[in-house]
């Protein structure tokens, strides 16, 4: 999702509620665990600097963003290298010298940011895709780590897409039932297929009920919540909504999430409030 924002520079503590570095981490250390993982905190450090005071149309900073995908990429088993190319993909959109990424993380890093933000998924050759049943010390292909990359960064945009305009959501959920969700299926993700299609299927064909059971609702209900943690209880609503299979389920959702928003919201400001309340 590249519209965002530039704010002035700001000198503030960042709250990455989506998932922070040291989930991103952990879920390298499962699949990696002699991993030399100096890179991927370099990588976040990059990509903090540059993408600094800019933010989602969310309103969140957009480094939530970053460290969503390179989490999404961890998960599927991807090397540290490819998770740095995750946490950076976007870098190309901000102010960061040419060249400087090659000098400092590699040229196949480098090469493999531009792949992703040049290459056209649905010309990929459905041949050698699987990556999830790959063993841990394979290297993944070019083709893999960039289908990879893109499949995280399309999960979370799809996840956070309430935020853009109808025209605009429409045509991402288009986009991804033809052409990322079969990918996904080809790779061995089906739950990342299935997640996506359900998400899609929901903005291309909207359920009514009495309680307006869509993402736009649950994103307007998070508002109550502190802003540092809007994003993390979003997600996880979204998430839990796009399982549900039946209207009445989805509405039953929606409804508890509209009762039980006030007393979260008292919960998450407290000071000494640091466990999950739901």
């Amino acid at each position: 999702m590249k519209a965002r924002r530039r704010l002035a520079p700001q000198r503030r503590q960042r709250h990455d509620n989506t998932s922070s570095l040291a989930d991103v981490l952990a879920a390298v250390r499962t699949h990696h665990p002699h991993a030399d993982l100096a890179s991927v905190t370099h990588a976040h450090e990059e990509a903090a600097r540059w993408h600094e005071g800019e933010t989602r149309r969310s309103g969140d900073p957009y480094i939530t963003h970053c460290l969503a995908v390179a989490a999404i990429v961890a998960g599927f088993g991807m090397p540290p290298a490819v998770v740095c190319a995750a946490l950076l993909h976007d870098i190309a959109d901000t102010p960061c010298p040419p060249g400087r990424i090659a000098e400092r993380f590699g040229a196949d890093v480098a090469q493999l940011i531009s792949a992703v933000s040049l290459a056209q998924l649905s010309a990929l050759p459905p041949d050698g895709l699987t990556f999830e049943i790959a063993p841990p010390t394979a290297r993944p292909t070019l083709e893999q780590a960039v289908l990879a990359i893109r499949l995280a960064d399309r999960l979370h945009n799809m996840r956070t897409i309430a935020f853009l305009t109808p025209a605009t959501q429409r045509r991402k959920a288009f986009e991804t039932i033809e052409v990322l969700v079969p990918l996904a299926r080809i790779t061995g993700l089906t739950d990342v297929s299935s997640e996506l299609q359900a998400l899609s299927t929901a903005v291309l064909q909207p359920v009514p009920s009495a309680f307006a059971v869509t993402t736009r609702v649950l994103a307007l209900l998070s508002l109550v919540l502190p802003a540092w943690q809007r994003a993390r209880w979003r997600e996880e609503w979204h998430a839990e909504l796009a399982t549900l299979p039946t209207r009445k389920a989805r509405a039953r959702f929606t409804f508890k999430v509209l009762l039980g928003a006030p007393a979260l919201s008292l919960t998450l400001r407290r000071p000494a409030s640091r466990e999950r309340s739901w």
